[in-house]
């Protein structure tokens, strides 16, 4: 991702290894809470009402986990940080103090799987310094180690896994790999495999492990990617955001001065890689690239 302006320069390295510790400590925290409610019966809801259609009724459901984790981070972000804000999927903001930073939380990224036994979703934790990701970590189901774990960075990286950083990349005798997308549209052709994971935050987590090329995403909400935009660009990755069909796509910057209502399409990779899948989108609609 493009270096900050002056004026937005990054906050001091140890704050921002502060803030790391304390997302892994929250991811972990997720992913514990989801792995005891293995095998139990769980109570969920949907947050989309009657009268919207049969397609609509059962399309965004929210478990007790999503709701008992999000309490519970809420309440040890209050003892350590009291002057940081929150933006979570399940509770209203908690604003911040002036120039400080904003945490965005997803308990559970990938609910639906979740609760009808599918082992890929996530809990992603991401910290955000005046509208940019700054600080990560995402507790992923499964992972480039084939088990549960938690991806993290700050800053400019490295990326880890665990505490141990991760190296290598992807084999290059594997010719054809794979992109993370929402949905492809008919006679589209790319040079990727396409797979749907039904979360944002593991296809996030696994472009910045190399798992996946690239990844789009339509319309996320900033929980959603606050925290794997953070691992992406501490592996040397780049996202472009389709701002509007006047401007077209341009380098993702930050989320702006209010996060939650920030909408934009998203598309996650290396250089290379995410450019050229940008690029077919723009082309494919008969906007700018």
């Amino acid at each position: 991702m493009s270096a900050a302006p002056e004026d937005r320069a990054d906050p001091p390295a140890e704050a921002l290894r502060r803030w790391e510790e304390t997302a892994i400590e929250f991811a972990r925290l997720a992913g514990a809470e989801i792995v005891a409610s293995l095998g139990r019966t769980l109570s969920v809801r949907y947050k989309t009402g009657a009268g919207q259609g049969d397609e609509l009724l059962f399309r965004d459901p929210v478990s007790e986990v999503d709701q008992r984790v999000e309490s519970l981070i809420r309440a040890r972000l209050a003892e350590l940080h009291p002057d940081h804000g929150i933006i979570g999927e399940e509770m209203e903001d908690h604003p911040a103090a002036p120039d400080s930073p904003v945490w965005a939380i997803d308990p559970v990224d990938g609910t639906t799987n979740f609760v009808n036994g599918l082992p890929l979703f996530a809990a992603s934790i991401g910290v955000l310094h005046r509208g940019r990701p700054v600080a990560g970590a995402v507790w992923c189901s499964t992972s480039h180690a084939l088990r549960s774990g938690v991806y993290h960075a700050c800053g400019g990286g490295p990326l880890s896994f665990d505490g141990a950083a991760i190296e290598g990349g992807p084999n290059p005798a594997v010719r054809r790999r794979l992109s993370g997308e929402p949905r492809v549209d008919p006679g589209a052709v790319l040079p990727w495999e396409t797979r749907k994971t039904g979360s944002a935050a593991i296809e996030c987590a696994f472009v910045a492990a190399g798992l996946l090329e690239v990844a789009r995403f339509e319309r996320p909400n900033v929980w959603d990617v606050a925290g794997g935009l953070c691992l992406v660009a501490a592996a040397g990755g780049t996202a472009f955001v389709l701002c509007d069909q006047e401007r077209g796509w341009e380098r993702f910057a930050g989320f702006g001065d209010d996060p939650r209502s920030w909408r934009g399409q998203l598309v996650i990779g290396p250089e290379e890689a995410a450019a050229r899948r940008k690029d077919a989108l723009a082309a494919a609609d008969g906007g700018r690239a």
